[in-house]
């Protein structure tokens, strides 16, 4: 049946979103039309949209800002994670507005048209997170028709049909294809990016969906950084004799992406080199030491989470974009949990006793603290001088 939203006081309603068990959120469309299918889910985060945007860990997911005024600082060339967003849309709470920022080139409304993003405003944001937060991430669809026309049983059921991001290898599909340099550094006011042009280690990056400031933050740490595909071997790896190996973030289930990456971790753990690893790479590492992933009931993701170090009892407010969880019980007895959320209890962090091996599950480079975590790098580039001063 193809049924018209009504109109209101103002104008047709040009957008919605329509969740697996057939409620409708009505609203007005923005960026792209058509419609998109995934996981809807919510981020707390009141700054950031567009790195949020352009993470690569939300392949697969529908946006929630839980933040209403989303747009106002515009777009731009330079606060992007990926080159090409792999979140599946937005839903905002008020209508973009003009962007009043200096460093905006371009309106959110224009940018997500020209990265094929569909979005919807003009919802009560809170009730919508209000039921993620009671019943968990839906599946759903956010679809744009100018004409103000859906086929709103197609849309339940394409939400239905979606099989959802449990057991979903999606670091194939955010992934570079190719192995390729990374050099640039951090930002400035006066000069934008700076470049590392005097590296003292080489790290190798595994990109299971990498965010262009963790690299960047490796690059400013003193790192010449060579990326390598989701699928690269051991032997891939190890061809460019790295003083370290870095396991990124990334979407999707980890079981379903440890398949392949799993083996290679084992293999690399087996070389003594320093590993670190952010998000996904912090389950990879766990899942390759022999322990457990769970799938969330809401996931983390907003950059005002509380997480204890355990070593030195200090509290850093992180950043997190996470949906699965590593179970600690399930860790080995040489896995030391270093680092817990404040909010939950969940692991946030491990490392191996008397190895240079490491992981956290937020995203130190993402600077909400602002720089809480940046002590992770220099800890990463210092079990790197060690093994070479050995």
């Amino acid at each position: 049946m193809t049924l018209a939203s009504p109109p209101s006081d103002k104008a047709v309603h040009t957008g919605v979103l329509v969740l697996a068990d057939g409620t409708v959120f009505r609203g007005r469309g923005i960026g792209a039309v058509g419609d998109s299918v995934g996981e809807v889910c919510f981020n707390t985060s009141m700054t950031g949209y567009q790195e949020i945007l352009t993470d690569p860990s939300y392949a697969g997911q529908i946006i929630t800002f839980t933040f209403p005024h989303i747009g106002n600082t515009g777009t731009n060339a330079e606060d992007i994670e990926t080159v090409t967003p792999a979140a599946r849309g937005l839903i905002l709470r008020a209508d973009i507005t003009a962007p009043s920022n200096w460093r905006a080139n371009d309106h959110l409304d224009g940018w997500l048209k020209k990265n094929n993003l569909i979005g919807l405003s003009g919802i009560d944001t809170r009730r919508l997170t209000r039921r993620i937060r009671d019943q968990g991430a839906p599946n759903g669809v956010v679809a744009h028709a100018p004409d103000g026309v859906f086929d709103l049983d197609a849309l339940v059921a394409k939400a239905k049909g979606w099989p959802g991001l449990e057991g979903m290898d999606l670091a194939k599909d955010v992934s570079c294809r190719q192995t390729y340099g990374w050099d640039e550094a951090a930002w400035s006011i006066s000069g934008g990016y700076a470049t590392q042009t005097e590296p003292k280690f080489h790290v190798v990056a595994i990109d299971y969906g990498a965010k262009r400031n963790i690299l960047r933050c490796l690059a400013a740490a003193g790192c010449k950084v060579t990326v390598v595909p989701a699928t690269a071997s051991a032997d891939d790896v190890l061809r460019h004799k790295p003083d370290g190996v870095f396991l990124s973030n990334g979407p999707g289930d980890p079981a379903a992406t440890g398949v392949y990456a799993v083996p290679t971790i084992q293999a690399l753990l087996a070389t003594g080199l320093p590993i670190f690893g952010i998000c996904l790479g912090h389950q990879m590492l766990s899942l390759a030491l022999g322990a457990k992933t769970a799938k969330m009931p809401l996931g983390h993701r907003g950059a005002n989470h509380p997480v204890k170090d355990l070593a030195s009892g200090r509290v850093e407010i992180t950043s997190q974009n996470h949906g699965f969880v590593v179970l600690p019980e399930s860790l080995p007895a040489d896995a030391e949990v270093t680092h817990v959320s404040l909010f939950d209890g969940s692991n946030e962090g491990i490392r191996l006793t008397g190895k240079p091996v490491f992981s956290v599950q937020y995203h130190p480079e993402a600077s909400p603290g602002p720089q809480d975590s940046h002590y992770l790098f220099d800890r990463f580039v210092g079990f790197m001088a060690d093994k070479a001063a050995a």
